[in-house]
């Protein structure tokens, strides 16, 4: 029987958390200033801690949306000081029924503003940055900045975005080992009805998006002749105003925009025809929304669990507390309650988060010539190519003022632009063809100069210049 002197003297060497400690540090409290069994190999408790999370970590929350909104909301409660929320919609009617950062008379507005607003006026002493913008709009310099990003976001394009600006600011040293002090941790939630997910993805170490893309199923499609011939359902109605219609009435030119409200209104307008001319019911702008976008209605619990689950991980990350998920947890609410945690294995020849393309080049290779080489790459097939070295812009697309500024660049040496040295590490943002479609992305190249310090040639397809 211990008495309870011998009790005290026992757990003397443990901090304790201090009594005086407000509500809302208490629990935050029992996390950093305990020791215990599952924490990281770097933990130390202190309030020191607990101190430089609110001070020095910096989260870059992708996306304001159901998902968004709670991840900016739990993190803010979690102890994150500083958080940037970026997303390039507004608010609609459709959106109040679980996005509760949001009320009636922010119909309109942008989401991320709203949001950053709504959060400050409920938690004292917090900052939030807004972005209202696409997430293509940041150069890569601006997320370079964040300690971890944490996604909320219901595009698997999104996602491969954030992902590749994320993997590419990952080196590897000799021995293709990732530097440490180059690695950009991520938290990846999604919800789709009552199913969910929450995934670590730390570049380098755990698998990344692209490692993993099978398991986003594919999109549901319809037959053109059956859209044409035989519509049988309302999004029949919609897909095929969508994808023939839309084509076939003169736009000047203009790509269909998800994205834009005229271009939404208009499809739906044309949906409603084409289901009144087949007597079929049920074509509503909602649905509208839905089958163009491919979105799965949204359930409150649903987001809420996800976001906890994110909001807990960004936190082991930053502070060492406890050792991450490894590495991908789902979520199953459809018939009683499910979750079960699976450990991926990362692709080691992933071109995005792997060491990156290998191209060789001669040293009188322009920076014009690079480009194009990239388009023709067998495993890249990327264009309008915007290049950067360690940060520095070496040749951008857009906007007008940054590619009359660096257009000079391109009938320089490459070699001379990267300082002359035998080799090094170059990030590409541009349009990538893939499966006859295009879409935004990042790609990680290592260039290596033929003749510059002892390298001979190496047996790259479509690599030389």
């Amino acid at each position: 029987m211990h008495t309870d002197l011998e009790i005290e003297e026992s757990s003397s060497d443990v901090p304790m958390v201090d009594s005086t400690a407000s509500s809302r540090t208490r629990d935050l409290d029992k996390l950093l200033l305990r020791p215990g069994h599952l924490v990281g190999p770097t933990f130390e408790p202190s309030s020191q801690l607990r101190d430089d999370l609110q001070e020095y970590a910096r989260v870059l929350v992708v996306g304001a949306g159901g998902l968004g909104c709670e991840l900016l909301k739990d993190l803010a409660l979690t102890g994150f000081k500083n958080l940037e929320v970026i997303d390039m919609d507004r608010i609609e009617v459709t959106n109040l029924n679980r996005q509760f950062l949001f009320r009636l008379e922010d119909v309109g507005k942008p989401k991320a503003e709203v949001a950053a607003k709504r959060v400050m006026e409920r938690v004292s002493g917090v900052n939030i940055v807004p972005h209202f913008c696409r997430i293509e709009d940041k150069d890569l310099d601006f997320y370079s900045d964040f300690s971890i990003i944490a996604l909320g976001l219901d595009s698997v394009e999104a996602r491969s975005y954030i992902n590749g600006v994320a993997c590419g600011f990952l080196e590897y040293d000799e021995e293709d080992n990732p530097r440490e002090e180059t690695i950009k941790p991520m938290v990846d939630g999604g919800t789709e009805g009552f199913k969910g997910h929450a995934r670590v993805i730390i570049p380098g170490v755990t698998p990344c998006f692209e490692c993993t893309i099978w398991l986003f199923p594919p999109q549901v499609k319809f037959p053109l002749c059956t859209l044409a011939e035989t519509p049988r359902t309302a999004a029949h109605c919609i897909e095929y105003a969508h994808l023939i219609k839309w084509d076939e009435v003169v736009h000047k030119g203009k790509t269909f925009d998800p994205d834009n409200p005229e271009h939404m209104q208009w499809i739906y307008t044309e949906a409603v025809k084409r289901a009144e001319l087949f007597g079929i019911p049920g074509v509503t702008y909602s649905l509208t929304q839905g089958v163009v976008k491919n979105i799965i209605p949204a359930i409150a619990s649903t987001n809420a669990i996800i976001s906890a689950a994110c909001a807990l991980e960004t936190l082991k990350i930053a502070t060492g507390c406890s050792k991450t998920l490894s590495n991908y947890l789902t979520f199953n609410g459809v018939e009683g309650l499910h979750t079960k945690v699976t450990e991926f294995v990362r692709d080691k020849d992933c071109l995005v988060c792997g060491p990156g393309v290998l191209i060789e080049l001669d040293t009188s290779c322009s920076l014009q010539k690079f480009i194009d080489l990239l388009e023709d790459h067998p495993e890249l097939h990327l264009s309008k190519a915007s290049v950067s070295v360690q940060g520095k812009n070496l040749y951008m697309q857009a906007p007008p003022v940054l590619e009359e500024m660096t257009r000079g660049n391109l009938s320089e040496p490459l070699f001379d632009l990267m300082g002359r040295v035998p080799s090094g590490t170059v990030n590409v943002t541009g349009t990538i063809s893939k499966n006859d479609k295009k879409t935004s992305g990042v790609r990680k190249l290592r260039v290596a100069f033929k003749g510059v310090n002892g390298i001979s040639d190496i047996d790259m397809a479509a690599g030389g210049a």
